[in-house]
């Protein structure tokens, strides 16, 4: 029986597993590294976030992004947006070095048993572990509006679903939301051809602004901080002190996950977008009908106007939802006895970020709403890591009816972290064992 499953293996999985393997556990890591990052985001887009808040977390901090920009002969620079293909190439050197080797098999089931759970792969394996560890990503909350539910697939599909939008090349295409995901896929779909507009519920897109530099004078420094978030002492709040976030009452906490840094464009896709792009704003999507091969919408305007657009495809870009309906991956009795945060599904963590069935952790967005907007992003990684693998200690510890600790082994079997050269492929995953 393992001490630590870790179920996922993109940035906050990767960072448990580093983590979990320096502090001697035995684990085992399942999922294919970085696949979202790999799979569902098309060639052409790039990381929101600074490359110097987008580390991977090893506990020795090795294994950060300027130090595999360094081995592909380029510098991370702070205001230089990096592609997302540059990034999960970043993550699959991590793997290759920081953590145990991955399993690329899927769990499909988690159920309790004596002494931990039982885990089940997509080719009917079992495994056993006493702790398991979900960072299953963002890919099981993909949120639809209603009203467009109902549509065939051909007709509709989520902005998460699409590794190549070249599907799209000469057709029309309507994108819903008004973050970076809605404004960066129409600016994509507009540089390859498709005629594309934005439908978005808010009167008026929001932009980021340029960030400052990265050395500035104490006085507006003071001002506003850098954080991994952007600018400002509110995100510093939300990025540097998750933990005292998690304090908070459960209706604050709900609500500012809600509400916390709404939907908003970088500053290096507003001409990409604004003269480009048709925007309209001020619309939601009240019906959808699929007729003739094409999807008819009908808008309910904030001025009271209905309005109507033809269109070939509809793709959401309407976000994530954390609920435990959604993951089905769990045993029915264990889903439905979490306790969950708020009026929302959301299961709730506790400072170890474990839920309130002993031995299961969560990680990455299923926590966002009990520690704050900083796990909706990659920053959050190396808080989550650091103290979800003292948790998963102090649980090992009391079932072992030790203080609060958990016995010391060298490493996981036949593995210790990669300490090679650099320069060696981004795609080798296979560690090295002695």
């Amino acid at each position: 029986m393992y001490d630590l499953v870790v179920v996922g293996a993109g940035p906050y999985g990767l960072s448990i597993a580093a983590h979990a393997a320096a502090a001697g556990l035995d684990l085992r890591v399942f999922g294919r590294p970085m696949a979202a990052w790999r799979d569902n985001m098309p060639s052409g887009m790039y990381l929101k976030s600074e490359p110097w808040a987008s580390n991977l977390s090893d506990p020795q901090g090795a294994y950060g992004l300027a130090a595999y920009a360094a081995t592909q002969g380029v510098e991370a620079r702070h205001g230089v947006p990096l592609p997302v293909r540059f990034f999960a190439s970043y993550g699959l050197w991590f793997a290759g070095r920081a953590a145990p080797p991955v399993d690329e098999r899927t769990i499909t089931a988690v159920r309790p048993c004596p002494g931990g759970f039982r885990l089940s792969t997509d080719d009917g394996e079992s495994v056993l572990a006493r702790t398991v560890a979900l960072a299953v990503g963002v890919m099981p909350f993909t949120d639809i509006p209603a009203p467009l539910r109902a549509l065939p697939p051909e007709h509709v599909s989520h902005s998460s679903h699409h590794g190549d939008l070249a599907r799209f090349e000469g057709r029309d295409v309507t994108v819903v939301g008004a973050g970076q995901a809605a404004l960066e896929t129409a600016a994509l779909l507009a540089e390859q051809g498709t005629t594309v507009r934005v439908v978005a519920r808010s009167g008026l897109l929001n932009w980021n602004t340029v960030p400052p530099p990265r050395e500035r004078s104490v006085v507006r420094a003071a001002r506003a901080p850098h954080t991994g978030l952007g600018c400002g002492w509110r995100n510093w709040v939300y990025a540097e002190a998750p933990g005292l976030f998690r304090r908070l009452p459960a209706p604050t906490r709900t609500r500012v996950f809600t509400s916390a840094l709404g939907p908003a464009g970088a500053w290096w896709l507003r001409d990409r977008v604004e003269s480009v792009v048709d925007i309209r704003l001020g619309a939601r999507v009240a019906r959808a009908v699929a007729a003739g091969g094409r999807v008819r919408l009908e808008l309910a305007t904030s001025s009271g106007r209905a309005a109507t657009v033809e269109t070939d495809h509809v793709i959401a870009a309407t976000g994530f939802t954390p609920g435990i309906e959604r993951l089905g991956l769990l045993d029915g009795e264990l889903r439905g006895g979490l306790r969950t945060l708020g009026p929302g599904s959301a299961p709730e963590a506790n400072a170890d970020f474990e839920s309130s069935h002993p031995g299961l952790f969560l990680a990455g967005l299923l926590s966002a709403p009990s520690f704050g907007p900083s796990m909706r992003f990659v920053y959050g990684a190396s808080f989550t890591a650091e103290r979800l693998v003292r948790g998963v200690r102090r649980r090992l510890g009391a079932r072992d009816g030790a203080r609060g600790m958990v016995r010391q082994r060298q490493a996981a079997p036949g593995w210790m972290p990669e300490r090679t050269p650099a320069g060696r492929g981004a795609e080798e995953l296979t560690a090295r064992r002695s």
